[in-house]
């Protein structure tokens, strides 16, 4: 099912309850690279920018999935963070900065489901943002040189080819948005 880079997507499962978490690891493992942590202080330490995405339980004694998530963000980095709990949602979950939010139970297709979707938009936020970063130079650079000095530029004949590869990448998976957006509606966050 993981279709991402050749390295396989390291996932951290953080629950404080471990038959919970030992679940969700035994069911997760044929796909992914996963870390296991009992609790909000030892997902702190385990998470580090290998992590691509968490899985949180937002119910824990000590340090709570709230503050874990904000742990996260703060320290930068850019994993994706699904909160996993028993926790049915209220308004206050509009300001926290998760990628997504399963209530418990959650069966093994739909955390499937729900990673791969964050893999895909992580995937996708990079690549808007390579080229974004890439059209800039482009640009900055077309205004600035001649038409002949551009030509006679291997480097900037380099990026023009590579920025082209990724505006045909970034139209492909704009096509595809729609498609991941009705599979993203599509899983089942609901507790019932």
């Amino acid at each position: 099912m993981a279709t991402h880079d050749q390295e396989t997507p390291t996932v951290l499962v953080v629950d404080d309850e471990q038959d919970i978490a030992d679940i969700y690891t035994l069911q997760l493992e044929d796909e992914y690279d996963v870390r296991t942590v009992y609790g909000g202080p030892a997902a702190v330490e385990a998470v580090d920018e290998s992590v691509d995405v968490v899985l949180l339980d937002r119910r824990m004694p000590e340090m709570s999935g709230n503050e874990v998530l904000e742990r996260i963000r703060a320290d930068g980095y850019d994993c994706r963070v699904i909160m996993v709990t028993a926790i049915d949602p209220e308004f206050d979950i509009i300001e926290m900065p998760f990628d997504d939010y399963l209530c418990k139970p959650v069966d093994k297709a739909t955390l499937e489901a729900a990673i791969e979707q964050q893999l895909t938009a992580k995937e996708y936020d990079e690549t808007v943002s390579d080229l974004f970063r890439a059209t800039s130079k482009l640009t900055v650079l077309e205004q600035e040189m001649s038409e002949e000095e551009l030509a006679d530029s291997e480097e900037y004949q380099r990026l023009k080819r590579a920025t082209a590869e990724m505006r045909s990448e970034a139209e492909e998976l704009m096509v595809e948005l729609d498609d991941f957006e009705a599979a993203f509606k599509a899983i089942d966050r609901s507790s019932t």
